[in-house]
């Protein structure tokens, strides 16, 4: 799931042209750290990966990636498996951030006239 609240609360802070390069950036980041991710064999790789895209979801208002990640992150912590979480996370980000990309104009638009 989206926050579009939280989408339209970064679109205010930095206008269409801020907003713009925050977006790209994160997009860009968040395809790298996700290779990282797939790359990742160790519990300390796959933590640091999990803390990373944790942070930039958590900054997007991608709260359903960023949950999933704060899980991966603990598990990796501990050395437990998580599998499972990073699984998640290659199948729901790419995702996540086609709708985000797909969406944004409208639902900030919207946002903004409330």
């Amino acid at each position: 799931m989206i926050n579009w609240k939280r989408v339209s609360e970064i679109f205010e802070d930095f206008g269409e042209d801020g907003f713009a390069e925050v977006t790209d950036l994160f997009v860009l980041e968040a395809e790298e750290a996700l290779e990282r991710l797939v790359q990742a064999e160790t519990p300390e790789r796959m933590r640091a990966e999990f803390h990373f895209l944790k942070g930039a979801a958590l900054t997007l208002g991608f709260d359903d990636i960023a949950e999933i990640c704060a899980t991966g992150e603990q598990l990796a912590e501990a050395d437990q498996d998580c599998r499972a979480e990073k699984s998640q996370v290659i199948e729901q980000l790419p995702r996540t951030c086609a709708a985000f990309l797909e969406q944004w104009r409208s639902r900030v638009a919207v946002g903004s006239a409330k």
